[in-house]
């Protein structure tokens, strides 16, 4: 799957999961905790759906991205 980007925003879970800022960066966090990533590193959407077990082509559809 070929995505126009691969970075995953706090805005981005909001829009995939409808909670809010403070609850999508808290999963952001956790993400970044699972994965040993440091507080500031990215998150990428493929990393995002391994973690939630999400399919890519779902979440990508849902953030208007094409494939």
């Amino acid at each position: 799957m070929s995505l126009n980007r691969i970075i995953l925003s706090t805005k981005d879970i909001e829009r995939i999961t409808g909670r809010s800022e403070r609850q999508s960066r808290a999963i952001l966090a956790g993400v970044r905790k699972s994965l040993g990533k440091q507080p500031r590193q990215h998150v990428s959407i493929q990393e995002y759906c391994r973690h939630t077990g999400l399919p890519e082509e779902d979440v990508a559809r849902h953030l208007g991205i094409q494939k």
